[in-house]
Formats: structure tokens, sequence, C-alpha cells
């Protein structure tokens, strides 16, 4: 049985509807994390593989484990005796917006190799790329209940 050495779960909430939040996120055109890049090879499907680049660095490579429309989806990466997976929940407020919550987890016989690295990727990131995410999607959203400017 695989031990959790490490997981990390955030959330943040959009005033994009749940619909075009999903639909915005699983596009991922819009997927804006520098200085990485990512790359899909086929439709935003269950086993799909993608790639995350970073400058002076290999490709991290991932596959889309599961994915439940319009509600969830978990993308996986294996490494070498651990994964590390990123599953991500769209729920719907009464108001019209969406939480969006991801959990990320590192596991596997081998996950203590990778402790230091993943938690000072993430730690430190998850909160701000989620807030830009939430942000991005909402402007997007044509009908977004935006903040009117004074």
């Amino acid at each position: 049985m695989a031990t959790v050495p490490w997981e990390i779960t955030h959330s943040v909430e959009t005033n994009a509807s749940p619909e075009f939040a999903w639909h915005y996120w699983t596009n991922i055109a819009n997927w804006n994390d520098p200085p990485a890049e990512f790359a899909l090879d086929g439709p935003f499907a269950i086993g799909s593989r993608g790639a995350t680049r970073l400058p002076g660095q290999e490709p991290l490579y991932w596959f889309i484990r599961e994915v439940a429309p319009p509600n969830a989806a978990m993308i996986e990466m294996s490494l070498d005796g651990a994964g590390l997976s990123f599953e991500w929940r769209f729920v719907g407020l009464a108001d019209g917006s969406t939480r969006l919550t991801q959990r990320i987890e590192l596991k596997g016989e081998k996950a203590d190799m990778y402790l230091l690295q993943v938690k000072a990727a993430f730690t430190a990131n998850i909160a701000d790329g989620m807030n830009r995410l939430a942000t991005a999607m909402a402007n997007a959203d044509p009908k977004s209940q935006k903040p009117k400017s004074r």
C-alpha cells in the first residue's frame, strides 16, 4: 500500500459559471503558468498525454487519469517509484459562481526522493496560480458578474 508523504489542497472562487469554468480549464491553451508551457496530444479525455516544458529542463510528461465533466478531473505524472497527481474539482455555488479546488498528492515507494522538490515547487505557488486562474476565468466569461470599475 502506497503511503502519502505529502499533499496540499487549495480552493478559490471565481465569478465564472461552472460550465464556463470547466470549458475554460479543459482548454490547455488557457493554462498560464510562466515560465511553464503546456502541450496536450489529443482531446482533454482519459488517457490523453501531455507535457510541461520548463526552460533548461527535460519535459515533464503526464496523462489524464480521470475526467468527470463538468465536475472533476485528475492528471497524473509518473515518477520513478512514485506518482504525482493533480485533482481538480469544480463546484457550482448558489450565486452562479464556481469554487475551484486543486489537490496535489505525492505518493509511492520512492516518494521521499521527490518530497523537497515537490513541496518547494507547489507550496509557495498554488494560491497565486489558482487566484490568477480564477480571475482569468471571470474576465473571459461573458456572463460573469465582474466587479464594477469606479
